[in-house]
This record gives C-alpha cells, structure tokens and sequence, in this order.
C-alpha cells in the first residue's frame, strides 16, 4: 500500500467523495503529513515494519507505528500529550528500564545513558508535541508506548548525528523497549501519571477547603434561617453552613489520598502477561528500584504479576473515589447558586462576585458562572466513572485490553476537578460576602424560632404562636411578649444567636414556664 498520503488526509469514504470524520471538533491538533501549509509536499522518509513500508515526514521524532496509530485512530482528534503527567511518566518508566538494564548489563551503557538524558529532556517537557497519537486507541496502549520508543529513539539518533528513522545505529523497540511489553509499561505509567495527578488535585482540594473555613469564621456571627426539604426550619449561623462546606471537602481530601498508596503498585518486569517473558530475573526488582528514585515516589512490584496485570481494580476505586469528591462539591456549587439566587424574588442571602454580563436580552443579569461551570465538570467526571466501571468489567483473560479510555477518563478527571477546584476558590469563594439586613430580617420573621421557645413554653402554645405568626406577619418574640408568657428579657436570653445556632451549650436544667389557661367559652 502507497500511504503516502495517510497521515494527511485521515479521511472516510462517503460514496465518491472523501471528507473528514469530524472537523468540528475544537481541539482538533495538527497532524503532520506530507503537504506543507503551502501545497507543496514535504520531504519524507521510509520506515517499515511487519507490514510494510510507509512514508513518514523527514522531520517527525515519531515512526511507523505512531503512523499508522494516526491512520486507525482518527476518533477522539485529542493526542495524549495533552496529558502533560503521562508524557513525564512514559519517560521515567523508561528512564528506569535503561538504568535497570544498564545495571544488569544487558544493554549497552552508552545506549542506556543516552536513553537516560533523553527522558530528562522529556520530563523537562521537550518533544511533547511528538506525542500525536489519540488518547482512545485499540492494542491495549501499545500505539502509545510505540509512539514513545520512536520519540526516544530517534532524539537519541539526533544527538548522534545520525538521519531519524536510521535505527541500525539506535534502535526503538530492541534499544529503547529492552525487558519491556505495552503490559507493563503501560499500567505503570499510566497509574505514574494518576499519582501526580491525584497529588495535584489534592493541593487545590486543600486550598478550596481552607477557602471555605475562612468564610466560616468571617460569618460566625451571621444568623440565617436554615433549611430541611427547602422549607424554613430552625436558625443557624452562615459561618456554620460554611464551616460544614469545608468539613466536608476534608473528609473527601482524606479519601482521595488514601487511593495513592494503592496506585504504587506496579507490574514492571511482568512483560506481556506477567511472566516475565525476555527479562532479566533480577529486573523488576531492579527497575522498581530505579523508577523509585527518578520519582521520589515509593512504588512498589505487585507480588503477583499476572494477576496485576490483568486487574483494574485501583482505576475503579480511583475514579468512583473522584466521583464521591465530584458530587459532593456539586452538591455545594448547588446550595451557593440557591444562597445567592435572586437577588430580588430569591434567597439573596449571599453574594457571589459577578463575572460576566448574565444574559444577552435581559440588561444586569448576572449569573452564577462558576458554581454552573464546577456542576458541569462533575456531571463529567460521573460519566466518566460509568466508563471506568465497563472498562474495568471488560478485560478478558490475561490482559484489560481497555486501558486507553480509563487512563483518558481518570486523567481527564483529575485534570478538570483540579481546574474546577481553583476557579471556584479563586473566582468565586473568595469573593463572597453575606447579605447581612436581609439575613436579619428573615431570621425575625421566621417561625422557626420558635423551636427554640418549645423548651420553656410547650409544644402546644409554640404550635399556636407560629401559626398566628404565618398568617399575620408578626414576629415570634413581639407575640411571646405580648401573650404573657416570658418577658423581653427572657426570649432575648434564649433567641440569642448563640443559643439560636447551638453554640452556645444549654447548661442546667430548663424551667418550662407555665402557660396561662385560656378561656375555652
């Protein structure tokens, strides 16, 4: 087959006309290929395998397996450099193979440290473009580790000197993949990359956490008038509602962390299915070892290789983990859109700062952009997990030949909850002040106060006095006063805001003040 123009047109038939599958998609990268932006085509050169033979651009670090990755995967137009975690994981892991190999001297020093200094440039975020292939792809992420040994391979014929694609000199597979399969380099990288990931989601988890408990203490004074079934019940303070926002983002921190230590677990050295098929006995253990100190990350060989490499169960705990931490911080953006709804006809009892003009018809309206923006990267990240979950259930036999979409899915995850983190601390919790008169005024005229009034007053005369309230519009505290039934200064004792918001404890006994009988004639 002539593939000289493959990797350009990346087309479809549709009866005698050739389009392509989606060229609406927004992110859609530039692929190389044979014609230049002028028309004009470009120098090539030929690379082969099993095959056969295909042109690939003269100047591409990638070859004839990312080629045809590019051909059979036009499906996502989203290459796996934009997950800049993975790109720095495939080039540690491989980094450790050669200092693992060089150690056991079954590669050749040179060669290995060459390998070596490539990675570091890599991990120093060189030739990232170079990583073209799509982030979904069929072969178990084979095309992504192909497409990693042709990078490395021919940076490290550049240093040399020698024409890209000239592998008799520096080889990617025999070279480069030495006491290495897809298999196991794949699922460590990939659980690498989800480390950093998880790490740097639970720096902006942390940061948002704290931003919240700030709030709590600015609004510790602030009484409200809290709710159950979106109906009023009894006062609170909305620095203890805050407070609650940041308990609860600590308890989903404490969650997340606890998934790192299973990801540590790696099946390098279990080449395809966990035998060890073409290494060294010594090498797992050897390039754990290495891969411990390129990282700082104290990865550990699972004791079974076979077994690790054939189950996703960490991807599954991991993603539905992201998944509670994803709701539960929607749960949030939801209560902040219903706070500060409004602000005339709603609850309006917050203000959210104002980010950009509401609507293109009605003048002034601003909405609640970044609450919105944060409920949407959740419903994502649940999606994502239902993926995870029939991803994990398909794996068959000695190997889960869907990797590619869960590494997809959970990157994706971690990178847009991290986002998702930071902009809501950054462009909306910390501009947030309270409505404090519209506050007060509910908090007077609600009838849940009374609850605090049942103690010392009965249930039955409460009752009587919260209806007159509703439909008389009068406060609480006037008719308790006026009744009879404590003084000013008792239903200011008890409708304090401390005691109000259960901060301050009850102590001693409650004297239950008797209530006058009514004449019943």
């Amino acid at each position: 087959m002539n593939a000289g123009n493959v990797l350009s047109d990346q087309f479809v038939e549709q009866g005698a006309e050739k389009t392509r599958p989606d060229d609406s998609v927004a992110d859609l990268p530039a692929i190389p290929g044979m014609v230049g932006a002028d028309g004009s085509r470009i120098r090539t050169r030929i690379e082969s395998d099993s095959l056969g033979s295909m042109e690939i651009p003269a100047d591409a670090y990638w070859g004839i397996h990312t080629a045809r990755a590019l051909e059979n995967f036009p499906i996502t137009r989203r290459p796996i450099s934009v997950y800049r975690d993975l790109i720095g994981a495939l080039a540690r892991v491989k980094q450790a193979a050669a200092r693992a190999n060089k150690e056991l001297g079954v590669l050749d020093s040179d060669k290995a440290d060459l390998i070596d200094r490539v990675c570091e440039e890599i991990v120093g975020g060189a030739l990232h473009e170079e990583f073209a292939v799509g982030v979904i792809q069929g072969g178990a992420g084979t095309s992504t580790n192909m497409n990693t040994n042709e990078v490395i391979a021919n940076r490290g014929l550049e240093i040399l000197g020698y024409e890209f694609g000239d592998y008799s000199h520096f080889h990617p597979i025999d070279d480069v993949n030495r006491s290495q399969s897809t298999n196991d380099v794949y699922p460590t990288a990939i659980k690498l990359a989800m480390v950093f990931g998880v790490k740097r989601l639970l720096e902006e988890h942390r940061l948002l956490g704290q931003a919240f408990a700030r709030k709590g203490v600015e609004f510790a004074g602030v009484l409200k008038v809290g709710r159950t079934q979106m109906q009023d019940a009894v006062p609170m303070t909305l620095g203890q509602e805050f407070t609650g926002f940041a308990h609860t983002l600590a308890e989903d921190y404490d969650r997340l962390g606890e998934t790192i230590p299973w990801l540590m677990e790696i099946n390098m050295g279990a080449t395809a299915i966990g035998t060890g098929i073409t290494a060294d006995p010594r090498y797992a253990e050897a390039v754990c070892r290495h891969l411990v100190q390129v990282t700082g990350i104290p990865m550990e060989t699972a004791a079974d290789l076979i077994e690790a490499t054939s189950d996703a169960g960490i991807f599954m705990t991991l993603s539905g983990t992201l998944k509670r931490a994803a709701v539960k911080l929607s749960k949030i953006c939801n209560d902040l859109r219903l706070l500060s709804s409004g602000p005339q006809a709603g609850f309006g009892e917050i203000n959210l700062p104002p980010r950009q003009a509401g609507s293109s018809i009605m003048p002034g309206k601003v909405n609640p952009v970044i609450p919105e923006v944060v409920n949407q990267v959740a419903f994502s990240v649940i999606g994502a997990d239902a993926t995870v979950t029939a991803a994990a259930e398909g794996g068959q036999l000695q190997l889960n030949a869907f990797e590619p979409v869960i590494a997809h899915s959970i990157l994706q995850s971690l990178a847009w909850m991290t986002n998702a983190c930071y902009t809501l601390r950054v462009n909306c919790v910390d501009g947030i002040s309270a409505n404090i008169s519209r506050l007060a005024a509910q908090v007077e005229s609600s009838v849940g106060v009374v609850t605090a009034l049942t103690p010392y007053i009965g249930y039955s005369a409460s009752a009587s006095l919260a209806h007159t309230a509703l439909t008389t519009n009068a406060s609480i505290a006037e008719l308790v006063v006026s009744a009879g039934l404590m003084s000013a200064e008792q239903v200011a004792h008890v409708l304090s805001p401390g005691r109000l918001s259960g901060l301050v404890p009850l102590t001693g006994v409650i004297t239950v003040i008797p209530v006058p009988e009514t004449d019943t004639e």
